[in-house]
């Protein structure tokens, strides 16, 4: 387990096993997993299908429970919390991003942006859409702010996705395949407003395939069949770096 020594603990996950029943057999998804994340660092997690990504990733945001272990976030054993209070905890202090930008097709870039905001009946109306209005300046979408998702590129949905997810300002943004379906140069501007969102306070933490870009975080951890490995990931070859650039 790797810790900072410099700053406490802001999520940390203790001991935690998930075990699943697949066709009376049980298949364990995650085993023993001690880690913990810190405030303001961006952390990439990487791994092959089926090393326990996406379900480490539910259990920091709480769309599943660990079958035994901790799940403690600012002091807070979320792995505890009835779906009630998960909900309400996940709407002030989680941002999700996913790989297929779920953005609402019959809305603007401003309105989905400004969607969470009302479902938590945060901010006034204007408050709102100043707020996201400021929030696409910081993705760099102000000029597009009034054209529906099908009508900008793959990079600038998800863009427009971290924005949705930054709009009730939660301390904790968490990416699930975000460059998964984008370009090498758009996935490269996603990442790059990730680094600057850590930049300001943002905890991040991305899951990805891409071991080139997952280098770029200030920590990288790499799952092995549901197992944190302590194998470093290597630099990417002169062909492979070749190719990123042609893609």
């Amino acid at each position: 387990m790797v810790e900072n020594n410099h700053t406490r603990p802001f999520i940390h996950l203790e001991e935690i096993n998930k075990v699943f029943l697949v066709a009376d057999k049980q298949f364990v998804a995650l085993c023993d997993i001690s880690i913990s994340f810190h405030q303001n660092e961006f952390t990439a997690v990487v791994g092959r299908s089926g090393s326990g990504k996406s379900t480490l990733m539910n259990m920091i945001t709480g769309i599943d429970k660990p079958t035994s272990g901790k799940v403690i976030i600012e002091n807070m054993e979320i792995s505890q919390f009835s779906e009630t209070e998960m909900a309400k905890w996940r709407g002030k202090n989680l941002g999700i991003v996913f790989q297929f930008y779920q953005l609402i097709p019959v809305l603007s870039l401003l309105e989905n942006v400004m969607l969470p905001m009302q479902i938590a009946g945060l901010y006034t109306p204007s408050e709102r859409l100043e707020r996201a209005n400021n929030l696409l300046n910081q993705v760099n979408l102000q000029k597009f702010v009034n054209q529906k998702p099908f009508m900008v590129s793959g990079g600038q949905q998800q863009s427009t996705a971290i924005a949705r997810a930054l709009a009730n300002d939660p301390p904790i943004l968490i990416a699930d395949e975000p460059t998964g379906n984008l370009s090498s140069k758009e996935a490269d501007q996603v990442f790059e407003i990730f680094q600057n969102l850590s930049s300001v306070g943002k905890t991040i933490i991305m899951v990805t395939h891409d071991e080139d870009l997952a280098k770029r975080a200030k920590r990288v951890l790499k799952l092995v069949d549901g197992k944190l490995s302590t194998e470093k990931i290597s630099s990417p070859s002169f062909f492979s770096r070749l190719w990123r650039r042609k893609r």
